[in-house]
């Protein structure tokens, strides 16, 4: 596909953050990104994915890469576990229903999350007590320096809380192509952990729920708490959920004896930074186009014309407040460009 110059990102990011780029190629194939990489190996790039974890504060001075490669493959691997592989331009939440409609387990609990299958390991995505990291296999990579192709097993990866090796040492020198997981066949080992998971599976008397019923849950309560991108622009969680030291809690808890709480290591509890932000009265305010959304604090919204620097101001402003109320910093889950 030849490169388009100027094209506005608005399309290509939840947000909805109209910016342009200075020039843009969609890449339906690993052929066609590794000849990409070759011919324009001086140029400044920028490699963009379902634009679901990023906040565009600027114009993109660089060749912008939208990476929609698709595809689906499987292989048995025993009685009771396949290997599936996605490409990297396939839909998130579609490649969760297709495991679904299947009867492939594993990925149930991470339905309706945005974005494509590429940008998934790079945040470790995670929710309702499940991470990518758990059923992750490996995944390819292109070497945006060389063009040349690595596999990267999950040893190799570091994940952490929503963090990866591709978001840290090898921040912006690879481009994933595709992502293997190992999902169950049969007897499947669904996590409920979650209290509303459960609250959902037993009010519709569920007492032995399939990856199905997980999924349906998850969507639902999804649903219910968080905007759509397609009607409200935003990117989901915007802050990470910061984890504590015990002494910390301890003296937090005895100013807010009802502050929530998860236990992470004997001596770390994580904190839910939607409650804090709440707490502090962002939600469901509005500066502008700009906003905390009203069911969900985490969540920052772009109501219509808001710009990635209105949004970023706001987020400041919380994190300052935050900081001043409570003595944590928080830290930002999404990427700002």
């Amino acid at each position: 596909m030849s490169i388009i110059h100027n094209k506005s990102l608005k399309p290509f990011n939840t947000f909805g953050i109209d910016v342009q780029a200075q020039a843009y190629q969609r890449i339906d194939s690993e052929e066609e990104l590794i000849s990409t990489l070759i011919n324009y190996k001086d140029a400044p790039l920028f490699v963009l994915s379902g634009g679901s974890n990023m906040l565009l504060t600027k114009n993109i001075d660089a060749l912008v890469l939208h990476i929609a490669i698709e595809g689906i493959a499987t292989e048995l691997e025993s009685a009771n576990t396949i290997l599936v592989t996605a490409k990297a331009g396939e839909n998130w939440h579609e490649f969760v229903q297709f495991c679904i409609r299947n009867n492939y387990g594993g990925l149930e609990n991470l339905s309706l999350i945005p974005g494509y299958v590429g940008s998934a390991p790079i945040q470790n995505i995670g929710a309702y007590g499940t991470e990518l990291k758990d059923t992750f296999v490996s995944c390819k990579a292109i070497e945006i320096k060389t063009g040349l192709i690595k596999e990267f097993r999950n040893s190799e990866c570091a994940f952490g809380y929503r963090s990866s090796i591709f978001k840290t040492t090898l921040k912006d020198t690879h481009i994933i192509t595709e992502v293997t997981f190992r999902l169950t066949t049969n007897d499947h080992k669904v996590n409920t952990s979650y209290g509303a998971i459960q609250e959902l599976l037993a009010k519709h008397t569920v007492t032995a729920p399939t990856p199905k019923d997980v999924a349906e849950a998850v969507i639902a309560i999804r649903k219910s708490k968080l905007p759509d991108p397609q009607k409200i622009g935003n990117s989901g969680s915007f802050f990470k959920n910061p984890v504590v030291t015990q002494e910390t809690f301890t003296k937090l808890k005895i100013k807010y004896p009802e502050i929530p709480s998860y236990q992470v290591t004997k001596d770390q509890i994580k904190i839910p930074a939607g409650w804090l932000i709440e707490k502090s009265g962002f939600k469901g305010k509005r500066w502008g186009d700009a906003g905390v959304h009203e069911k969900q604090a985490l969540v920052l919204v772009n109501y219509g014309n808001a710009t990635g620097l209105e949004i970023l101001d706001l987020s400041k402003r919380i994190k300052k407040e935050i900081k001043d109320n409570f003595g944590i910093e928080l830290e930002t889950e999404v990427n700002i460009i």
